[in-house]
């Protein structure tokens, strides 16, 4: 297969981050051997009919939708961002369709969000990192033409409005410039070590124009410190996941080499592991993702947007990226970002 560099990275990604999704999500709170006995091998996992998504795609979209609002405003900036988000954010916790086992840290955020005469960093939950931060940050990968730092800091900021842990934020900004990465081309070989090398580049710098006093809520002594436990937790991981790659047979449960994922910096290195291990088979990434012990859906979820905004659309056969819920809008914005 080639690279997304010619085949449509955002349209690949969402697409791959839905299918991962929806294949997760009969299987998430299931341990490996309840898997097998109610799906068969996991090499032939089929998607379920219907193709329904959780929380992972809903607030991706949220988010995406929320982007585009931003971006239309003029160069994707906190000000343009903040209040697009913040709003996409609630109107999804008051969906009637937000009934897909949702994490309780969004809830908790989301309803805090709609007390405007609060910061929004009095909402966020500074103690919580889990994987509700980066399951939902791939479309910041995805826009164009955005520098370094806007990219680093609105993946930061859309995490903290619910998850105010640094490591969430960390976790967050490594997976959108993953994303980035793979939809420029990057060779998913050297992928880890760039990730690496952009933490330990990162490790202490504060995003204040993005992520205002948030830091003062922790209880770290600098915003240096408290950004800098966040990119130590996912350096860790990391360096769990360079050894995996080279020393986890793709027939073991991903979660056994780099935990379950229902933290951030975990479902980071789970998703990237599944990918890694089927560079070149999309869907066998996910069926791994999916038949896991931990939070499969968010796992697979985060191993079809790798993969996906590596390989394009092309990646993610018709028969299943038709199927999928919320197809229209998951075509509309990809479609946007990838002209």
């Amino acid at each position: 297969m080639t690279s997304a560099v010619t085949g449509r990275a955002a349209s690949g990604a969402l697409t791959g981050l839905a299918l991962g999704d929806a294949l997760g999500f009969p299987t998430e709170f299931d341990d490996v051997p309840s898997i097998l006995a109610k799906c068969g091998p996991w090499r032939e996992m089929a998607l379920p009919d219907p193709a329904f998504v959780t929380d992972d795609t809903q607030m991706t979209l949220a988010l995406g939708r929320a982007l585009r609002t931003a971006t239309d405003l003029g160069p994707l900036s906190p000000e343009t961002m903040t209040e697009p988000v913040r709003r996409e954010f609630i109107a999804w916790n008051r969906s009637p369709d937000n009934n897909r086992a949702p994490g309780n840290t969004c809830i908790r955020a989301c309803t805090l969000l709609e007390r405007t005469e609060l910061p929004w960093q009095d909402a966020s939950q500074i103690g919580s990192k889990g994987c509700g931060a980066n399951m939902r940050v791939a479309p910041v990968g995805l826009i164009p033409g955005l520098s370094d730092e806007q990219r680093a800091g609105a993946a930061q900021l859309q995490a903290a409005l619910t998850h105010g842990h640094p490591t969430a934020l960390a976790a967050s900004d490594l997976t959108a410039h993953a994303v980035r990465l793979l939809a420029e081309g990057a060779e998913p070989a050297g992928l880890v070590g760039l990730l690496r090398s952009y933490a330990l580049d990162h490790r202490g710098r504060y995003h204040e124009r993005w992520l205002g006093d948030l830091w003062t809520r922790a209880g770290d002594p600098s915003p240096e410190a408290f950004i800098a436990r966040g990119w130590d937790e996912c350096l860790e991981v990391l360096d769990r996941l360079r050894h995996a790659v080279r020393t986890v047979s793709p027939e073991t449960d991903p979660c056994l080499a780099v935990g379950q994922g229902w933290i951030a910096e975990e479902a980071l290195a789970a998703g990237l592991l599944c990918f890694l291990l089927f560079v070149d088979e999309p869907l066998t990434a996910l069926r791994r993702g999916a038949c896991s012990s931990g939070d499969s859906d968010s796992v697979a979820a985060l191993a079809g947007a790798f993969a996906g905004a590596h390989l394009g659309a092309d990646a993610w056969p018709a028969a299943w990226a038709d199927r999928i819920e919320y197809r229209g809008d998951l075509v509309a914005l990809g479609a946007l970002w990838d002209a």
